[in-house]
């Protein structure tokens, strides 16, 4: 069950970093967003990555080995990264319209998969 709980968290943490990463670049096109200055988006992106924290930290600590999670260090940061990068790819799909997703895409992915099961080869 701490393994779930783990992914459900690490999934939801790289929603809002997504968000607070890359967001502002397509919601400009909303009403005065557009006028503010970089420094403002800055604090704005940071205010979401707030909540990417408030998931991602309880994440490592119920997943980790040591606390009496499923997963080992290298683990946890060989599944932070896939799911960072699938949810960066549905992000970019859903909502960046311009953005094609090619093979050489689906390459890069079939080879974190391989280095996810490389990594949980015992």
């Amino acid at each position: 069950m701490k393994g779930f709980y783990t992914l459900a968290l690490l999934i939801l943490s790289n929603i809002f970093m997504t968000l607070a990463w890359y967001g502002h670049l397509k919601f400009s096109f909303l009403k005065g967003f557009e006028k503010l200055n970089l420094p403002l988006i800055i604090l704005i992106s940071w205010g979401i990555a707030f909540f990417e924290y408030c998931f991602q930290v309880p994440a490592n600590r119920i997943g980790f080995k040591e606390n009496g999670g499923p997963f080992s260090l290298v683990e946890l940061k060989v599944i932070q990264e896939v799911i960072s990068l699938s949810v960066f790819a549905g992000f970019s799909v859903l909502l960046f319209r311009n953005e094609s997703f090619r093979w050489n895409h689906l390459a890069g992915f079939i080879c974190l998969i391989l280095a996810v099961y490389f990594i949980f080869k015992k």
